[in-house]
């Protein structure tokens, strides 16, 4: 019988939908704006993929939230290991990083074939810290910083990999970088990325996410021609909702507006009407509103949404519609992915579906290209 290891990092990705960029020491703010934990949603997303191999699987974990929950909710014959000093671990907050860390090491100790986590950046950190390059592991996305190439694109490919490597079709790892930022930088809008260390990942590319690539300084003449194509043609007495990014942030500076470089801000008429927005405070301004939302991808990963823009939640996107969303990206940034769609992963499974098609990509001034959005 296969060993699974399993952690789950329950507070993952809460800052993201409620505007706070992070979720590092920020879980109680995260919570009174109304933020809903996510994680362990999106950790039987990817353990559905392995049902097939239910009965070939241990999982080892520790108890509620940490992974058990999840596991014998789905049915998994379960492992649970009991946190030093009998430690009660069920409820949302019990958890801390030492106890990722002191799970990651005992799930070494147990020699697992396959270290399987949830959150984001700072999970991957502690992962590395715990296991190094010793134990094959994945990621499974659910943090609001994902530009570590440890993540698979979303929690179905996490599962699907997860499988191949469970069942020995998938034999081969590579060792991948984890890459983190300092969160409190990164709300000032200063982004300083720096290389934690490797994972040993398995092997199969079509799964994993690439590591998050900066703009080039090279590209402001691209993006001021987007920003003045954009400008030039937007409609009076309509609300444009402008996503987080460098290319977006273009828009904002050719109008003279204050930007929320990491943050989404909203204007009408040409004149700003609000930075940085989240959630139900966008859908404040904009419901039963005609409405447009401008975004870019992410360099690098080719994210449209469910990297660093989680702000823009299902329900905004649901509001606005998909035919009233402009895609902006430089035929740079384009050409870095050879071809490949763009991707969408929101936490709504039948919204990601319903994106996927072909937008057209506002490329330059009057210049516009035809791109694919995909889960996968």
């Amino acid at each position: 019988m296969k060993k699974l290891g399993l952690i789950i990092n329950p507070v993952a990705g809460m800052g993201g939908s409620v505007g706070l960029k992070g979720t590092d020491h920020m879980v109680e703010e995260a919570l009174r704006r109304g933020a809903k934990p996510r994680a362990n949603e999106r950790v039987r997303i990817a353990l559905a993929e392995l049902l097939e191999l239910k009965d070939e699987i241990e999982i080892l974990t520790y108890p509620g939230d940490m992974g058990a929950e999840a596991a014998e909710e789905l049915g998994f014959k379960t492992a649970v290991l009991m946190p030093e000093g009998g430690k009660d671990l069920n409820a949302l907050l019990d958890s801390s990083r030492a106890d990722t860390l002191s799970l990651a090491r005992r799930l070494k100790e147990e020699g697992v074939d396959l270290l399987l986590f949830a959150g984001g950046d700072g999970t991957a950190r502690d992962i590395y810290e715990g296991v190094g390059t010793e134990l094959p592991a994945l990621g499974i996305p659910a943090g609001v910083k994902i530009h570590s190439p440890v993540y698979a694109k979303n929690p179905q490919s996490a599962g699907s990999l997860a499988k191949l490597w469970l069942s020995g079709k998938v034999t081969k790892t590579a060792e991948q970088e984890v890459l983190d930022i300092d969160e409190d930088l990164y709300r000032q809008e200063i982004i300083n990325t720096r290389l934690y260390g490797y994972l040993s990942v398995p092997l199969e590319h079509v799964f994993t996410q690439n590591r998050k690539a900066p703009t080039p300084l090279s590209e402001t003449a691209a993006i001021e021609s987007i920003a003045h194509e954009i400008v030039e043609h937007m409609d009076p007495d309509t609300y444009y909702l402008i996503g987080a990014g460098t290319t977006t942030r273009g828009i904002m500076q050719m109008l003279g507006l204050k930007n929320t470089l990491i943050g989404v801000d909203l204007i009408k008429n040409r004149e700003l009407v609000a930075n940085d927005l989240y959630g139900d405070k966008i859908l404040d301004y904009i419901r039963g509103k005609k409405t447009k939302l401008v975004v870019t991808v992410t360099g690098g990963q080719g994210f449209l949404f469910g990297r660093g823009n989680q702000q823009i939640t299902p329900e905004v996107i649901r509001e606005i519609g998909r035919e009233n969303i402009i895609i902006i990206a430089t035929k740079a940034k384009i050409a870095e992915f050879h071809h490949q769609p763009f991707l969408v992963d929101t936490p709504d499974q039948k919204l990601n579906q319903e994106l996927c098609g072909y937008y057209r990509v506002v490329t330059a001034y009057g210049e516009f290209t035809m791109c694919r959005v995909s889960e996968n």
